[in-house]
C-alpha cells in the first residue's frame, strides 16, 4: 500500500503533534511562518497529559517545533514502512540474571488410543494423537482423513463463517504425498499426514492471505510464512486458511462473523475465531491460532476447546502479519492437551527471519511432566469465579500437587496497554494515512480503526514509562514463579491475561465443563445485546513459568482425563 503524499499544512493540520489535542488548535494558529498554537490549543494539551506550563515555556517548546513536524513530513514520504518491517528495539521475555530450564527437543505422549471408529463424525472429532497412531498402525490414511475434513467443511464452514480459503486440491495432494511416504518408510513425525487449518494471517505462496480486513482481501502473498514451512516439513496438510476478526481483533471479519459451533447464533470470539471455532466443530484435526492479548485464550473459552500460548520467542512470527511486535505468539488450537504438545514441537524453534526468535528446545514427557510441581492461586479470584471454576481448584487439591496462596503485587496493568495502541497504530499507519481505516467492517469506538487514532494522542514518554513498567511486572512474576510452577487461575480473572502476556510466559486453556451463561452480542453490530441464557462449554487456564509449556501441559493432561470433556460435543447437522 502507497502512503498519500500531502501538502506541508495539510501535514501539520493533520499530525498528531504534541500528543494529539495539539491538533485542533493548529489549524487554530499555523501559518505559514510557523506552527503556532492559541490559548486555547494550549489549554487542551495540558488538560490532556496532565501538565502545566508557562507561556515562557509554551513560547520555548513551539520555536522550534517545525523542525519536529519537517522530521515527521520527511519519514513519512521518504520511505514506506512495510507491516514486515520490525523494530530495532526488540522485547526479550528473559531477565538478566535468570537461569531458565533448558530442555532437548523430545516429546513422549502417554494418552492411550484405541481402535479407530466406525464412522466418519467419530473419526473427526478424534484426537490429533490418535490420528496418528490410526495412521501409523494403517487404519486410516491421511487422504481418507482429509476428505472426511473437506467434506465437513464443505458441509458447515459456510454457515459458521469460519473459512476464508479452502486449499482443497493442495489438501489432496498433500495428503498422498504423505501417505506415499510413508508407504515408502519415511515418517516425517508425530504430524505426518495430520490435516490442520492455518489462521488467515500467516502468508501463504499463492494463496491468499487476507488479515480478515476488507483492504486486503485480495491480498497474495508470494511466499510462505515460516510456520507453514516447519508444518510442511513435518508432514501436516493445509485444508485452509481460518478467518481471524479484522487485523487480529475480534470475530468479525470482511466476509461476516465467525460463529461458535455450540451456539451459532453468537460470535466465536477472536482473533483466532475461526481456528478456534473450525477445531470445536472437527473441521480440521489442529488448528494453528495467534495471540497478542487474549486471542487464543479467548475463542478457546468461548469455543470449548484447548488452546496453547507459547512462552513468546519460541514460534517464528516470520511471513505473519505483525500487529504488536512484542507481543504477538503463535500457538496451537486442538481438541486434546498433548495435541498441543505434539503441534508445538514441530513449530518451535529458532529462526533469523524473526528479531525476537529464540533458540529453546521443548520437551514435554508425559507422566513426568507435572512431577513435583506447586500450583499457586489467589483466593480473591475465587470468590467471584463460577462453580466449576472453584471445582477445579479442589481437583487440583485432590490430585496431590502442592497449592500455595499468592498475592500479585497492586500495579496499574492496564497501562501496560498503551504498547498494544501504539505498535498496532504503527504497524498500520498507512491504513489510517490513506483513509482505507474506513473499509474496515467494525467501526465502533473500541474497534481499530479509532484505537488507532486515538493512539496518536499517547505521548512518546507516556510509551516509554509503559514499557517500564512492563520491566517491573516481569520482575514482579519472576518473583512468583520462584515460589510456584504454574498459576491456576480462571481465564479472565486478576489482570493474569494482560500479565502474562506482557512477560511473554505461557499458558493452556482447556475445557473443563458446563456452565449456564447468556450468549454474547454480537461484534459489530449496532444496539447488539446478549442473548438467551444457554448451557455452554467452560474453559480454565493454567499460567505457567518461562520455557515451562511441560509443566502447564502435564497438570492440563491430568485435569483432561479425569473431566473427559471430550465426551460432549456441538450439536450439528
Amino acid at each position: 500500500m502507497k502512503h498519500t503524499a500531502v501538502s506541508r499544512r495539510g501535514f501539520i493540520k493533520g499530525s498528531a503533534a504534541l500528543g494529539g489535542m495539539a491538533v485542533a488548535g493548529s489549524a487554530l494558529g499555523q501559518d505559514d511562518a510557523g506552527f503556532a498554537l492559541d490559548a486555547a490549543g494550549q489549554a487542551a494539551v495540558e488538560a490532556s497529559h496532565g501538565v502545566d506550563y508557562s507561556d515562557a515555556e509554551w513560547a520555548q517548546m513551539l520555536a522550534g517545533y517545525d523542525d519536529v513536524l519537517e522530521r515527521i513530513q520527511a519519514r513519512r514520504t521518504g520511505i514506506t514502512l512495510e507491516n514486515t518491517h520490525a523494530p530495532a528495539l526488540t522485547f526479550d521475555p528473559r531477565l538478566p540474571g535468570r537461569t531458565y530450564h533448558r530442555q532437548a527437543n523430545t516429546v513422549e505422549t502417554v494418552g492411550a488410543v484405541g481402535d479407530i471408529p466406525t464412522s466418519d463424525a467419530d473419526i473427526a472429532f478424534a484426537t490429533t494423537v490418535e490420528h496418528g497412531a490410526w495412521i501409523r498402525a494403517g487404519a486410516l490414511t491421511s487422504l481418507r482423513l482429509t476428505e472426511i475434513y473437506l467434506d465437513r467443511i464443505a458441509r458447515l464452514a459456510p454457515a459458521l463463517e469460519n473459512f476464508v480459503t479452502v486449499t482443497a486440491d493442495l489438501a489432496r495432494r498433500e495428503a498422498r504425498k504423505a501417505d506415499e511416504e510413508l508407504a515408502q518408510g519415511r515418517d516425517r513425525g508425530p504430524l505426518h499426514g495430520i490435516p490442520y487449518a492455518l489462521k488467515d494471517l500467516a502468508d501463504t505462496a499463492g494463496i491468499r492471505t487476507t488479515w480478515g480486513a476488507a483492504p486486503w482481501a485480495d491480498r497474495v502473498a508470494e511466499s510462505d510464512a515460516t510456520i507453514v514451512t516447519k508444518l510442511r516439513d513435518a508432514g501436516a496438510v493445509l485444508l485452509g486458511k481460518t478467518t481471524l476478526g479484522a487485523l487480529a481483533y475480534g470475530d468479525r471479519w470482511f466476509g461476516g462473523l465467525t460463529r461458535n459451533p455450540w451456539a451459532p447464533d453468537e460470535g466465536s470470539s477472536g482473533s483466532s475465531a475461526g481456528s478456534a471455532s473450525a477445531t470445536a466443530a472437527a473441521l480440521c484435526s489442529f488448528s494453528i491460532g495467534t495471540e497478542t492479548l487474549g486471542s487464543i485464550v479467548s475463542p478457546s473459552t468461548r469455543c470449548g476447546v484447548t488452546g496453547l500460548r507459547p512462552t513468546f520467542g519460541r514460534v517464528s512470527r516470520a511471513g505473519a502479519m505483525a500487529l504488536c511486535w512484542s507481543l504477538d505468539k503463535f500457538g496451537p488450537i486442538c481438541r486434546g492437551v498433548e495435541d498441543t504438545a505434539l503441534v508445538l514441537a514441530a513449530i518451535n524453534g529458532y529462526d533469523p527471519g524473526d528479531a525476537s526468535s529464540l533458540q529453546w528446545g521443548f520437551t514435554y514427557e508425559g507422566t513426568l511432566a507435572d512431577q513435583g510441581v506447586t500450583i499457586g492461586y489467589d483466593p480473591a479470584w475465587y470468590e467471584e469465579a463460577t462453580d466449576t471454576d472453584r471445582a477445579v481448584l479442589e481437583m487440583i487439591r485432590s490430585m496431590g500437587y502442592r497449592t500455595r496462596e499468592i498475592r500479585l503485587e497492586d500495579r496499574p496493568y492496564g497501562a501496560l496497554i498503551t504498547q498494544l495502541e501504539a505498535e498496532a497504530a504503527a504497524a498500520f499507519e498507512e491504513l489510517v494515512l490513506s483513509g482505507q481505516d474506513d473499509l474496515m467492517a467494525w467501526q465502533d469506538d473500541r474497534a481499530w480503526p479509532n484505537t488507532f487514532r486515538q493512539a496518536r494522542l499517547i505521548s512518546m514518554i507516556e510509551l516509554i514509562q509503559a514499557d517500564r513498567l512492563r520491566r517491573v511486572v516481569m520482575q514482579d512474576m519472576a518473583a512468583v514463579y520462584d515460589m510456584v510452577d504454574v498459576i491456576a487461575c480462571p481465564n479472565f480473572a486478576g489482570n493474569m491475561l494482560v500479565i502474562t502476556n506482557f512477560t511473554g510466559t505461557p499458558s493452556l486453556t482447556l475445557p473443563v465443563g458446563f456452565e449456564d451463561r447468556a450468549l454474547a452480542p454480537r461484534t459489530g453490530e449496532a444496539g447488539a445485546e446478549p442473548g438467551p441464557v444457554t448451557r455452554l462449554p467452560h474453559t480454565f487456564t493454567l499460567w505457567g513459568n518461562m520455557f515451562r509449556e511441560d509443566q502447564i501441559l502435564g497438570v492440563g493432561r491430568r485435569l483432561e482425563a479425569r473431566i473427559n470433556f471430550r465426551t460432549n460435543r456441538p450439536s450439528l447437522p
